[in-house]
């Protein structure tokens, strides 16, 4: 890379750097020094900042030096939640539509994949996309699924609402006209009785979840390799830090096993904080009393440690965001065992999360802990927060901050905005999540995507979210009371994840001492026009020092992976996140197809044009 300007002045310092990153603009998230030209790293930490000048005295014979050629620098992202663990265990088999702007496509991609998975394997493509992305603004259709697989199960996941099956995967999942439907879910059939393909959250998700866990796993190795991978696509956004938010399906110590595998071999190139979510309803507290007992909160190192419980601590006590279904009513009679959990919890010094959509919720969680604040249990140094809190009220939000709480919101509303407006109203919408309320109670906020079921796992989507109060389709949820500047919106999503976990110290912003984890981007965040925010990568990525991603001039500085195994990979020959590139067709071509599909449809059925997201499939090509 170019260096003038940069001569080494061995006599100068003491000690020399391992990198240097010069010729940037470096926004370090640092309100005493927010800005700088250049920084030197050593040992995994920031050594200084400042211009060519500043930092040439730390250049070494054996100093890496960097030329960002005048690209902005930003402090590495820190997705506060995001379902990493269980991500990286499937990644390489999953075929991703994030960021496919067309379903002509998508669908095309579907159909190649096809032609090279083996038999006994499944095409799954689940979470990270909306129809709002498509140019067709439609969901596939069962009947499309089946003639781009006529043989290979596909299992289509569309965020917490349905999933589409191909007739392949109806089989391979053994369902019949006999299957029960489980319970919060629907297996929808046909007037002959038989499973149509389509599966519906009602509101649950665990119809969908159940469905998928059917499909194929990887052994350990694939595993390995598969988390190896998905690690380096978040690298590709800059990410460098994530809180794990554990979920469904995600058994400890079992599925921990691979990102402590690989955190002991130092190969991790994402700093990860865990939680641990009890998986079967009726032994949470059994699972909770077990590990208070074993592990404790801040076990591991600077790369992976433990953090707490959650997002779930009773399963009776969680709400579904299926924004297509109206809000599920709760067991009137959750806070009994729910107070039982959050006791044994705070008693023993551990910190947890609670996944909780509706206010409705979160005010009876906010009882059981003010019940337990009588007896000094809240505020007691423990941390906690509530995620989602999409509805929730101003009131509320007082309490949270009155019994030290904090919150993590995430862009659903990014892909289930449209959907929340049909439903509650754009009034309601507009406020859902009410992100500048939560900062003007001075609560601490840290913002994520919830990946990968849902949204996807770029950041910059979320980000555009934050900034702009746009879904993924354009469509327009917030007034300019409820969205931020750009520097606030970043501050979410570096210090404030670290702040969850008490490492703003170290971690969130370019200082000295601080992690050495950054990131060089293709676009400038702060003066690209807003559209342009979704479409923004990382072309440097440092996490601890290393070189974990690199692209463009950049391309061979980053360390190695083994290759991407099996060979059939979706991941192997499409990657990952998908950004316009590579999309030959033309929004126009693609609208007018979709105009020709609606009006065949409304000649045979004599229906009018119906909008396409809110349907789960087109009622004529439904088998």
């Amino acid at each position: 890379m170019p260096v003038a300007g940069v001569t080494p002045s061995p006599g100068r310092h003491t000690v020399t750097a391992d990198l240097v990153v010069r010729n940037a603009k470096v926004y370090t998230g640092d309100p005493t020094r927010p800005t700088a030209d250049a920084v030197a790293v050593r040992d995994g930490r920031i050594l200084a900042l400042g211009d060519d000048h500043d930092l040439a005295g730390l250049i070494g014979p054996a100093t890496r030096i960097v030329d960002a050629l005048g690209r902005r620098a930003v402090p590495g992202l820190n997705d506060s939640h995001l379902h990493v663990i269980r991500g990286g265990l499937n990644y390489v088999l999953e075929l991703r539509w994030d960021g496919v702007r067309s379903l002509r496509r998508a669908l095309a991609m579907l159909r190649e994949q096809a032609g090279r998975t083996p038999e006994g394997q499944w095409i799954r493509v689940v979470g990270g996309w909306t129809p709002e992305q498509f140019a067709e603004r439609r969901m596939p259709t069962v009947a499309e699924l089946n003639a781009a697989a006529p043989d290979t199960p596909v299992f289509v996941l569309h965020l917490y609402q349905s999933a589409l099956m191909n007739r392949a995967a109806v089989r391979a999942a053994g369902f019949t006209r006999d299957t029960p439907d489980p319970r919060g879910g629907q297996i929808v059939r046909g007037r002959d009785g038989e499973p149509t393909g389509v599966l519906l959250a009602a509101p649950g998700a665990l119809v969908l979840y159940s469905t998928l866990a059917r499909a194929p796993r990887l052994d350990e190795a694939g595993r390995r390799t598969s988390t190896i991978h998905f690690l380096r696509e978040l690298n590709r956004f800059g990410l460098t830090s994530a809180l794990d938010a554990a979920g469904g399906f995600q058994n400890f110590p079992d599925d921990y096993a691979t990102v402590v595998d690989l955190a002991r071999s130092g190969e991790l190139t994402l700093r990860i904080a865990y939680y641990l979510f009890p998986q079967t309803a009726g032994q949470e507290l059994a699972d909770l009393r077990r590990w208070t007992q074993t592990v404790r909160p801040g076990d591991g190192d600077e790369w992976l440690r433990l953090a707490g419980a959650g997002e779930n601590l009773t399963w009776a006590a969680a709400d579904f965001e299926n924004f297509a279904e109206p809000r599920p009513s709760l067991a009137a009679d959750y806070e009994a065992e729910f107070e039982q959990a959050v006791r044994l919890l705070m008693e023993n010094g551990w910190g947890f999360r609670l996944h909780a959509t509706y206010d409705e919720t979160i005010r009876r969680d906010l009882a059981v802990f003010e019940k337990l604040a009588a007896e000094g249990l809240f505020p007691a140094g423990n941390r906690w927060l509530f995620d989602h809190a999409e509805t929730v009220c101003d009131a509320s939000l007082d309490r949270i901050a009155a019994l030290g709480g904090a919150l993590s919101v995430q862009n659903r509303m990014s892909f289930q905005g449209s959907v929340f407006r049909d439903r509650y109203g754009a009034e309601a919408a507009s406020r859902t999540p009410p992100v500048r309320a939560m900062l003007d109670r001075g609560l601490t906020v840290a913002a994520g995507t919830d990946a990968t079921r849902v949204s996807s796992y770029n950041p910059w989507v979320a980000l555009h979210w934050l900034v702009t109060g746009r879904t993924v389709g354009g469509t327009p949820l917030y007034p300019p009371a409820n969205l931020l500047d750009r520097p606030q919106a970043l501050d979410l999503y570096t210090r404030g994840g670290a702040r969850l976990t008490g490492e703003e110290d170290v971690k969130g912003m370019l200082r000295e001492g601080c992690y050495a984890d950054l990131a060089v981007l293709s676009h400038d965040y702060f003066t690209v026009p807003e559209e342009v925010i979704p479409d923004i990568e990382s072309v440097l990525t440092v996490v601890g020092g290393r070189v974990v991603h690199a692209t463009a001039e950049y391309a061979g500085l980053e360390e190695t992976v083994p290759p991407v195994v099996p060979a059939w990979s979706p991941v192997a020959h499409f990657g990952g996140y998908a950004p316009g590139a590579g999309q030959a067709d033309t929004v126009a071509e693609l609208v007018a197809e979709s105009e020709r599909h609606r009006a065949w449809r409304t000649a045979r059925t004599g229906a009018g044009p119906v909008p396409g997201p809110a349907y789960p499939v087109d009622p004529c090509l439904a088998h």
